[in-house]
């Protein structure tokens, strides 16, 4: 059973709005998959919910008219996976959502909770940073879009404001088009697992392949929020596609990070981690471009 004082059935991004403000107290349901069991285990037990799980128009994915690619924040992972929009565009995003839990979790988990959770270890933080995604925010006062780089303000916390739900996630089409990227997830086991530690990385070549004209790393659980790497990514950008290049990539990487020790992995792994999956990465992600190594 759970111990729930109310539940508020929005009927509109307004009314959930306005739900919120009646009730400052209370926590957004959306696909329930984190909500639903810390209420189970106590760790919210007696909360006042607002569920906007009946609101439609936040799922799908979309291509607007100026090539920005909207994800609406109910779109399930799942559905992102299997986008059209998601494959052709930014198959690395749906890649690596395809990694969070089980199928019956990312039938329900949604990329609005995953990212409002501002946790460092979300699958889908680390490659929305990566491609430079902007938050779409809605609440009493009209819309913000925030960068999701600024949105993460500190372990569990990101820039939502009273009364106020994300009903997108938007990626610009300049931080897609002629990108390739790759998701690494490391984890104890292959499946239903928390990362250890996780790494996106993209690039952009030359036309002949052979320089890289832009490359842009983040990561997961290398410090208390999803984080880029501007150091690695510096030392890669207008740089031959090579060997050398991808390993200052990958050690450059290591200015930009301050994981910690916790009971999956010391301080000393998580960054042996960074440097390793910066490398792996990179290395797919040219392949996928059609560079060689």
């Amino acid at each position: 059973m759970y111990d729930i004082k109310a539940l508020y059935e929005a009927e509109s991004v307004q009314h959930a709005c306005a739900l919120l403000l009646a009730h400052p107290e209370a926590k957004v349901l959306a696909g329930g998959s984190d909500v639903l069991i810390q209420i189970r285990e106590g760790k919210l037990a007696g909360a006042t919910l607002v569920s906007i799980y009946g609101l439609d128009e936040l799922r799908g994915v979309a291509m607007e008219a100026d090539g920005t690619i909207r994800i609406g924040a109910l779109t399930s992972f799942s559905h992102i996976t299997r986008s059209p929009v998601i494959e052709e565009h930014i198959a690395v995003l749906g890649e690596a959502v395809d990694m969070v839990g089980g199928p019956q979790i990312r039938n329900i988990g949604t990329i609005g909770g995953n990212t409002c959770n501002g946790v460092t270890s979300a699958d889908s933080g680390s490659t929305l940073v990566a491609y430079d995604a902007v938050v779409e925010l809605t609440g009493a006062l009209g819309v913000r879009r925030v960068p999701i780089r600024d949105f993460y303000i500190k372990a569990g916390k990101v820039d939502l404001r009273p009364g106020e739900i994300e009903t997108a996630i938007l990626i610009p089409k300049e931080c897609y088009e002629g990108y390739k990227g790759h998701y690494i997830k490391y984890a104890m086991r292959n499946a239903m697992d928390i990362a250890t530690c996780g790494c996106s990385a993209n690039v952009k070549l030359s036309g002949d392949k052979k320089t890289i004209l832009s490359a842009r790393l983040a990561y997961g659980v290398a410090g208390p929020v999803p984080m880029r790497a501007p150091s690695a990514e510096a030392a890669a950008n207008g740089m031959p596609v090579c060997a050398e290049t991808v390993d200052a990539f990958a050690k450059a990487a290591l200015q930009d990070v301050n994981p910690r020790t916790s009971w999956r992995a010391t301080k000393e792994f998580r960054l042996h981690l960074v440097e390793e999956l910066a490398r792996r990465a990179l290395t797919e992600a040219v392949r996928k471009s059609g560079g060689e190594l």
